[in-house]
């Protein structure tokens, strides 16, 4: 039997990633498993990146971090597509980033494959299509049996929606441990999973955390970024949802 921790979407947000991470060692967990979005909107870039980088810790990359990664060659078109604050999102989260701790995010996969207790997983960002595709408990399911059936995979773990889920659709698994650091559902506790696995059996457990949402709201205002990524965090809410009201995920 094994115990798989799964986070994802920590967005720079130390104090939420450091309280997940305390709640995961009380469990007995063999291996933490993490989706990517390291990066974005928070003040602790380097920070969350330098403590995710760890063996013990399987990462992929997020589609907001290769958007950072790239941010020296689009940053130009960018601002003529994307609204002042989300160019500054990107641009500081590319500014407060180390070589090194650039270096690891490159080095990173999109996807992974693992075989834990017989149970084949792949780990995604988005969905086995697309690191940008949100899949959520309202996808349909004829597209997530199209997903399904192209992965050769039991269990898909996928991120980026922000919004904690799990579906079986035919033989598939597909499971979303919400977001660590910007949950978008409207409760701002901290979000991820617990999986335990045996060759013929899937215990899936969803956690909500309480964190120093103080702390880290401090830190966005003390870096000199917009009050609405303080509320963001504050609300549990995108920035689309904060300031335009459409709900739509963010980058």
């Amino acid at each position: 039997m094994k115990r798989i921790a799964v986070i994802s979407d920590v967005h720079a947000n130390l104090p939420a990633l450091e309280a997940v991470l305390e709640d995961i060692h009380r469990h007995s967990i063999d291996t933490i498993l993490n989706l990517g979005d390291f990066v974005g909107y928070g003040p602790f870039p380097n920070e969350v990146v330098k403590r995710l980088a760890k063996p013990e810790i399987r990462n992929i990359l997020g589609n907001y971090d290769h958007k950072v990664l790239t941010w020296n060659e689009k940053k130009e078109k960018w601002k003529q597509t994307k609204s002042p604050q989300k160019w500054l999102a990107f641009d500081w989260a590319f500014a407060h980033l180390s070589n090194e701790s650039r270096e690891f995010l490159e080095g990173l996969p999109q996807k992974r494959r693992i075989l834990e207790s017989n149970q084949r997983i792949l780990m995604v960002h988005g969905s086995p299509a697309s690191p940008n595709e949100h899949l959520g408990p309202d996808t349909p399911d004829d597209r997530l049996q199209i997903l399904g059936s192209n992965t050769k995979a039991d269990i898909v773990l996928c991120g980026h929606s922000h919004i904690p889920f799990e579906r079986r659709i035919a033989s598939t698994w597909f499971v979303n441990p919400g977001s660590v650091g910007r949950p978008d559902d409207g409760d701002p506790r901290a979000s991820y999973a617990i999986l335990t696995l045996d060759v013929d059996h899937i215990l899936i457990q969803h956690f909500r955390i309480d964190y120093d949402i103080d702390r880290v709201v401090a830190a966005i205002r003390q870096a000199g970024l917009p009050d609405d990524f303080a509320r963001m965090v504050i609300l549990g809410k995108s920035l689309n949802d904060i300031t335009e009201g459409n709900g739509s995920v963010d980058e």
